[in-house]
């Protein structure tokens, strides 16, 4: 594996860390705003602090007159931008559903079928590869996780809720792949697209449940929670599956209940468990797994062409300009076929399929 690859490889599990890290604050933080905000306005709020936080940016950075080095969405993407959208405002209802109809315990433990479901249908739909020591990692970050779910062994049972809680797993490991599908277009923009979609989406059920408040406090410190746990947190997210993929950020992603529970021990003075402290260990295993995972073999590049930021060192842009650019930009631009051998990950380059 050359340097620029690994260095490339370290960075997309760098931001999966981060986004995880962001996004691990939400649950504990939630636990407080919950008492004045109701869970279906949260959910819109939390969506909404993420494109309302986002758009800002995004106008900061218009108005300092930065070249745009990203490529916007455009029709042909449109598809996976609704999907990302709707499987957004479905996914909460199938949970919610689920939590009226079986136990906490229940939930907590079949919510992290997710990351399976994220790399089952990466393979299966959209082709990714997911080799040996991948799955070995899936799997262990998801007992891992399952191990930390679980609170009373006894309390947990399969029922018409559980079905429902597992459709809502599924509804976002087709999501996650949605976004992946996505990746390579301005994370800025998706996150706006995003956050308004569906937190607007989540809203008007808010409106139909009946459950809006107006406390202006909380609902300002939703909306900036929106902003860091899931604006900024989803931004990374889509950075990484750049180069690593839907199934493989899912897994790095799955370190979020663990910093929520870090942060529930620091700020809330929540017990650590003797179950979460192996937990951590079957954590720690498969992400050994994760980062030591070297794919490489001869592939074939098919002709293809597409709109995306790149530079021409990667070794899959060749194609030349009429005055010499240096450093990253985005235009449309075309791939010839080329056949070569060399470590890769399921990036958008690298969807060819395997025997």
């Amino acid at each position: 594996m050359s340097k620029r690859t690994r260095y490339h490889n370290s960075k997309a599990i760098s931001y999966a860390v981060v986004a995880a890290l962001l996004y691990g604050i939400s649950a504990p933080a939630s636990k407080v705003l919950v008492v004045e905000i109701p869970p279906t306005m949260m959910a819109a709020l939390l969506y909404l602090g993420a494109g309302i936080g986002m758009f800002i940016v995004n106008l900061i950075r218009a108005m300092s007159k930065k070249e745009r080095i990203e490529a916007r969405m455009t029709k042909r993407e449109l598809p996976f931008v609704i999907g990302m959208i709707a499987l957004d405002i479905v996914a909460p209802i199938f949970l919610m559903i689920g939590l009226t109809l079986t136990t906490s315990s229940n939930v907590s433990l079949l919510n992290n079928f997710e990351i399976v479901a994220t790399a089952i249908i990466a393979l299966f739909i959209f082709k990714e590869s997911i080799g040996r020591r991948m799955w070995i990692a899936i799997l262990l970050i998801t007992l891992s996780s399952m191990m930390l779910s679980i609170s009373d062994i006894r309390n947990l049972s399969l029922s018409v809720g559980s079905i429902f809680v597992l459709l809502a797993s599924v509804s976002w490991g087709f999501e996650n792949n949605c976004t992946r599908m996505l990746s390579l277009k301005d994370p800025l923009q998706i996150v706006v697209v995003k956050g308004f979609g569906s937190g607007i989406g989540a809203l008007i059920i808010t409106v139909f449940a009946r459950e809006l408040r107006f406390n202006f406090l909380y609902i300002s410190l939703t909306l900036l929670l929106g902003f860091v746990a899931y604006g900024l947190s989803i931004y990374l997210y889509i950075r990484a599956q750049r180069e690593l993929g839907a199934a493989r950020t899912s897994a790095y992603y799955a370190a979020a209940p663990f910093i929520g529970v870090f942060v529930s021990w620091i700020l809330l003075k929540e017990p650590l468990t003797p179950t979460f402290s192996m937990a951590l260990v079957v954590m720690l295993v498969g992400t050994y797994f994760a980062v030591t995972e070297n794919h490489g073999h001869k592939h074939l590049h098919v002709q293809t062409t597409h709109e995306h930021k790149h530079n021409h060192h990667d070794g899959h842009h060749n194609h030349v300009h009429e005055n010499e650019i240096a450093g990253e930009h985005s235009h449309e631009h075309s791939h010839e076929q080329q056949e070569h051998e060399h470590a890769h990950l399921p990036d958008m380059h690298h969807r060819h399929e395997h025997p």
